[in-house]
């Protein structure tokens, strides 16, 4: 099996982005140490504080922003970083070719309960000239790379530079990534479905009547049986999507007409879209392909359906019917 270097340097990736992703990958594993060590270390429950978005932060949260800060921060191709944890961005150079965007624990709700946890990233080209929240708000189509890292029973990266999707298991004896799956692929159809069922009565109408019709299995018109999943983590439910097909959504609703969207665009939703859409899967808000957004703010959000692409193809028919009447709730 190919380590991580030995891949990187087989698919002539250039000097700088594989410093950067290695830098990355080094971090993901203290990472993985210290979710390991949960409450043996200390680590688990809540702060006092509150992010960006208004959450309440996890000492993970914080422990994990501040070593991915401190290692990107180390590394000279890195211009500036974004995180969810961050109120603005941070620069931390004058001169690298590159600016990084990440959730440094994605699903840190599942920490208390030793459930799927994982780090996603973003990363974009640096423009020249000063460096400005502007310089960040680039479409996920100028995305030089991108990837997760799932703590789970094995610690698994999986990364894209645009070349497909590659899998790779730390081996916990080498401590090396090792490349355990050379070219991801998702399935066109599938018959399994991810979402957050307790906001049913929230969501947009063909959301509701898409959902429904996936229930009602083979006597609906979609004649069909459904299972549906739901990790309540994206870095989870993504990787089973990208694992065996199936499709991932966090649709639109008004459960706070202030929030309609859950996911942020440029270190969530941009990221997983294009490793599954190098995967050939497809994602989508339901009304537009979410890597040619043009993002207005770092922390913006956006609603997501990704996964298998005849089944995005289908969630997105109902998405383009007329709904004038609201169903009943």
């Amino acid at each position: 099996m190919q380590t991580l270097a030995q891949h990187l340097s087989s698919q002539g990736i250039q000097a700088p982005l594989a410093q950067l992703l290695t830098t990355l990958a080094d971090t993901s594993k203290a990472i993985s140490h210290a979710v390991r060590h949960g409450a043996l270390a200390g680590v688990l429950g809540a702060t006092e504080q509150e992010n960006v978005q208004g959450e309440t932060q996890k000492k993970l949260d914080v422990i994990t922003n501040d070593m991915l800060k401190e290692a990107l921060t180390a590394d000279s191709t890195v211009r500036g970083l974004a995180s969810e944890e961050e109120d603005h961005i941070v620069e931390v150079g004058q001169s690298g070719d590159f600016l990084v965007c990440f959730d440094p624990l994605d699903g840190s709700s599942n920490i208390d309960i030793n459930s799927l946890v994982g780090t996603i990233f973003s990363v974009l080209p640096a423009p020249s000239g000063e460096l400005s929240e502007q310089s960040f708000l680039q479409a996920g189509r100028q995305q030089v790379a991108a990837g997760y890292v799932l703590y789970g029973p094995s610690t698994m990266l999986a990364l894209t530079t645009g070349q497909g999707v590659q899998l790779f298991t730390l081996n916990p004896e080498t401590n090396e990534y090792l490349l355990t799956n050379d070219a991801m692929s998702i399935s066109k159809d599938t018959s399994e479905f991810a979402i957050n069922m307790s906001n049913q009565r929230f969501w947009e109408a063909p959301m509701q009547t898409y959902i429904a019709d996936l229930l009602l299995g083979k006597i609906g018109p979609r004649e069909k049986s459904f299972n549906m999943r739901w990790i309540a983590a994206m870095v989870g439910d993504v990787h089973r999507v990208l694992s065996r097909g199936g499709l991932f959504t966090y649709p639109t609703d008004n459960k706070n007409p202030e929030k309609p969207y859950k996911l942020r665009l440029m270190y969530e939703a941009n990221p997983m879209s294009f490793l599954v859409e190098q995967a050939g899967g497809k994602a989508s808000t339901g009304y537009e392909t979410i890597m040619d957004i043009q993002p207005s703010e770092i922390h913006q959000r956006v609603a997501v359906i990704l996964g298998s692409a005849n089944e995005v193809d289908a969630c997105l028919e109902y998405h383009g019917q007329d709904y004038s009447e609201e169903p009943s709730l």
